[in-house]
């Protein structure tokens, strides 16, 4: 999946030092990095209408695993709501678990690592829960939040 928001960090490179050079980047600028990828503007419009606050809080992430799943009525929405989804999650594990971090995987994908060196693929686990409401996002946070 494409991220246009991530092309300033990303150049294109034939090599991998490209990639490592966009996770320094995406290291250098934690905090931009963190408000970009934290827009998530479907998921967020999805859940207003709802009335649930996306505040980057765990209580947030239950809030979205009680939504009813509309969107899987449109093919074409739920791929796109899942990468919020995902985004969200992450978003919520950088800014809640101490020493949690957004990075690159090689083909520009952004997932999240934890202290431990764990790397977490959000994206997987949102695209999950658009689709089939599982893991439930509360449920792949406890996980990721124990290590």
């Amino acid at each position: 999946m494409h991220f246009p928001f991530l092309d300033n960090w990303r150049k294109p490179h034939p090599d991998a030092e490209g990639a490592a050079a966009s996770t320094d980047q995406l290291s250098q600028d934690p905090e931009s990095a963190a408000q970009l990828l934290s827009e998530c503007e479907l998921l967020r419009e999805q859940a207003r209408g709802a009335g649930v606050e996306l505040d980057d809080s765990v209580e947030s992430l239950r809030a979205l695993d009680q939504l009813l799943p509309h969107w899987r009525e449109d093919p074409e929405v739920t791929p796109w709501l899942g990468a919020d989804a995902g985004l969200y999650l992450g978003t919520v594990v950088v800014r809640t678990v101490p020493g949690a971090r957004w990075v690159l995987w090689p083909d520009g994908q952004p997932v999240v690592r934890l202290p431990s060196g764990r790397e977490v693929d959000v994206l997987e686990e949102g695209g999950a829960w658009a689709e089939t409401g599982s893991p439930e996002l509360s449920q792949a946070y406890a996980e990721v939040s124990e290590g």
